[in-house]
């Protein structure tokens, strides 16, 4: 049974914390891909960021309702969601947009399993971690692959 470490990537383009926005741009276009492995200081797998996520970043802020009740005013939306929504807006770095949570594998994990990871997560990029290390990555492209074989 064919497993992470037969079908992914190892060719890696990756971004850091501190990569400025119109740097991931200009990397998405170069290289094609529409998700990257965002690293730490210290070259350790810090998250995920995606085309997605910078499209997001574009879209208009919602200003939260409120109301005003006697002399106090009440905001209808969450203040910590509104707060999530303005340092998305004004994000200047890889750092303040990516996804610190991806979802990862080892490199002895079934093309099944990764497959299901994807389709449990929504993830489009699955990274293959070992001893901490990032050693490849699984696109979707690599699964669709991995089923011509």
């Amino acid at each position: 049974m064919l497993t992470a470490k037969d079908i992914m990537s190892t060719d890696l383009v990756t971004v850091t914390l501190g990569t400025s926005l119109k740097d991931l741009a200009a990397k998405f276009v170069s290289s094609r891909f529409s998700n990257m492995p965002v690293l730490d200081d210290a070259g350790k797998l810090a998250g995920i960021i995606s085309e997605t996520d910078l499209v997001e970043q574009q879209k208009p802020l919602h200003i939260p309702t409120v109301m005003a009740l006697f002399d106090g005013v009440f905001y209808l939306d969450s203040e910590k969601r509104f707060q999530k929504e303005v340092d998305r807006v004004t994000a200047q770095t890889v750092g303040e947009l990516f996804d610190p949570k991806p979802v990862t594998c080892s490199p002895s994990a079934t093309v099944r399993e990764i497959a299901g990871l994807m389709s449990k997560h929504k993830a489009h990029l699955v990274p293959v971690v070992e001893n901490d290390e990032l050693i490849g990555v699984v696109a979707r492209l690599d699964l669709i692959r991995a089923v011509e074989v």
